[in-house]
């Protein structure tokens, strides 16, 4: 995730980022602006079109489709930022409750053996639903004493929170803690598992492909068309005008594209690397 000032305006006007979308539209960009001159080119010089030409009417399409296309982008991207908001609500809340786990186990245990098991295994819920969410493979040992092996044919996340309450219900057994105490610390293993369950919602749950294809055809299509009626009225400027429009529309699409999937390596998704290390250090500071 990008970490920035949002007052500093300079940074923002002349500064390109790896992340920022005119890099990935340049090529696009340049063959709008090829595009765009040949279509003035045989407009201007080839057909030599007069003002009473038909084809400057066109622009009228453009001025009806102009409303809809921006009702669709602003649709398109508060989607897309609703599931990238709500996602960071869900780290949120299993950063809360690994403390709060964490807490109340410290409160409850006295004995080092049995702190130790929870010091390490809460942290490596977060670390194990990071990778899983970002389709990382990857074995997890908590360390010499205490091991979770992680069978990658099955759910991850799952073999560690029943890892997890196999453990709480054991010190149950041992009568280490009391049944009111077992349900209160099943309330917070529980939040794990529905914390999952949502990201899960999140991510395997994409914009509809019907919806995005469209949005996508409507843009090229409504781009392709703008120098045939708009080069009556500006010549050869139509070329940079319309490469501008197609960075903007285009640019759009590319963000809500990005930040719908939040959980992945690109420079907007969220750190969740970065959360999962710190619930690590909280809950070692608790235990």
């Amino acid at each position: 995730m990008i970490s920035y000032n949002p007052k500093d305006w300079l940074a923002f006007i002349f500064r390109f980022h790896k992340a920022d979308t005119f890099r990935k539209l340049l090529p696009l960009m340049a063959v709008i602006a090829i595009y765009s001159l040949l279509v003035a080119f045989l407009e201007i010089e080839y057909w030599k079109l007069s003002e009473n030409s038909h084809v400057k009417n066109i622009t009228i399409m453009h001025s009806i489709l102009s409303f809809v296309i921006s009702l669709l982008l602003v649709f398109r991207t508060n989607t897309a930022y609703d599931r990238w908001w709500e996602g960071r609500k869900h780290w949120g809340a299993l950063v809360n409750n690994s403390r709060n786990l964490a807490i109340k186990i410290s409160g409850m245990l006295q004995e080092e053996q049995d702190r130790k098991f929870f010091r390490v295994a809460i942290p490596v819920y977060a670390s194990i639903l990071q990778k899983h969410l970002n389709d990382e493979t990857t074995s997890h040992q908590l360390d010499e004493e205490y091991t979770i092996p992680i069978n990658h044919d099955h759910h991850r996340p799952n073999q560690v929170a029943r890892s997890l309450f196999q453990k709480t219900n054991e010190l149950y057994k041992q009568q280490k803690i009391t049944g009111d105490q077992l349900i209160v610390l099943n309330a917070e293993l529980q939040s794990f598992t529905d914390i999952c369950g949502a990201c899960e919602r999140i991510k395997n749950t994409p914009i509809p492909f019907s919806y995005s294809s469209f949005i996508k055809k409507f843009i090229f299509f409504y781009v392709m068309t703008l120098p045939f009626g708009y080069v009556f009225s500006l010549g050869y400027y139509v070329i940079p005008v319309v490469v501008f429009i197609f960075y903007v529309l285009a640019s759009l699409e590319l963000i809500a594209e990005e930040i719908e999937d939040p959980f992945g390596d690109d420079p907007n998704d969220l750190p969740t690397r970065k959360i999962a290390s710190n619930i690590k250090k909280h809950v070692g500071e608790i235990l």
